[in-house]
């Protein structure tokens, strides 16, 4: 016989918006689900001091739209839990086993993984401390607060050198700091950014560490690594974009991805795996945002609705 306290519908992992909306329109769909969440709620909105491109906020703090999020999602009876998921399996019998470090197993024929990705970090003195005051790993969330100023882009790859051309629009100047003397990023995306007359790169150097005031960020340390030449360079922003981890190693069996092993999903949120559904920022997408975000959670949640009552006519 199930245990109803562990057995659901629906199980979200991931507390971050993708999750507390999913397990909002679940609660509005009278279906059994609960959120697992080894934190606290909010996901990388607790990390972002402002918000200015949510539709209903012209400007909001992080932590307080993830507070209000929560509040929405509990309103309508999300069950919230704080367990340190380690696994997901897909059984013989079509149910999920979501295993947690407290030794708790949950069990539903539904998953909906949220649980987003990682920002890689550069490590090095002044970058935590200036996260949110200066240094981000969004240009396109933060780039709009640097109206006029000098700012920097860390990294060489396709997001970096994309994302260099955004925060042109506000900012009056953009340097991309690259470690290497060549961009890794596709030949269309270096042009574009070549052509664009604010954007200034400084090859062959690295990031020491990023420093500042109680203001926020001031400047780089920089060295040359060719010849270990050092420098400062004055900027009020730091865009990080030095990879992104998708937290999808959870799944225990094979799903289909794309080579960063993000995870592929159809136009209802469906990975290959029957019954687990991924929203968010862990799936393929062009673009990873707040709005993104919810939207996918609103169609998964939907989708799970009609998983269920397919699989009760089955049987």
């Amino acid at each position: 016989m199930n245990d109803t306290s562990t057995s659901f519908d629906v199980i979200i992992v991931g507390g971050g918006p993708a999750g507390l909306c999913a397990a909002m329109y679940c609660g509005r769909g009278m279906l059994r689900a609960v959120l697992l969440e080894r934190g606290l709620t909010g996901g990388e909105l607790l990390n972002t001091e402002k918000i200015e491109d949510y539709p209903g906020f012209i400007s909001i703090l992080g932590p307080d739209l993830a507070e209000k999020m929560t509040e929405h999602a509990v309103h309508f009876g999300a069950d919230i839990r704080t367990e340190d998921v380690l696994s997901i399996v897909r059984g013989q019998d079509g149910l999920f086993a979501v295993t947690c470090s407290s030794g708790t197993v949950f069990r539903a024929p539904a998953v909906i993984l949220t649980a987003g990705g990682t920002p890689n970090r550069l490590g090095v003195p002044g970058e935590l401390e200036f996260a949110g005051k200066g240094v981000s790993y969004c240009a396109v969330c933060d780039g709009a607060f640097f109206k006029g100023d000098t700012i920097a882009v860390i990294g060489g790859g396709d997001a970096a050198v994309e994302e260099a051309d955004y925060p042109t629009r506000y900012a009056s100047k953009v340097y991309i700091v690259h470690r290497r003397d060549a961009f890794r990023a596709s030949r269309l995306v270096q042009e574009r950014a070549l052509a664009n007359p604010k954007i200034e790169v400084v090859w062959n150097t690295k990031v020491l560490a990023m420093v500042g005031t109680e203001r926020g960020l001031t400047h780089l340390d920089l060295e040359n690594t060719v010849s270990g030449a050092r420098s400062q360079l004055a900027v009020t922003g730091g865009f990080i974009f030095v990879g992104f981890t998708p937290n999808t190693g959870l799944v225990q069996q094979h799903f289909e991805h794309d080579p960063a092993g993000y995870i592929l999903t159809n136009d209802r949120m469906e990975t290959s795996i029957p019954g687990l559904f991924a929203a968010g920022d862990l799936r393929v997408q062009l673009t990873r945002q707040v709005t993104t975000a919810v939207g996918d959670a609103t169609t998964a949640a939907i989708a799970v609705e009609k998983f269920l009552t397919a699989r009760k006519s089955k049987g």
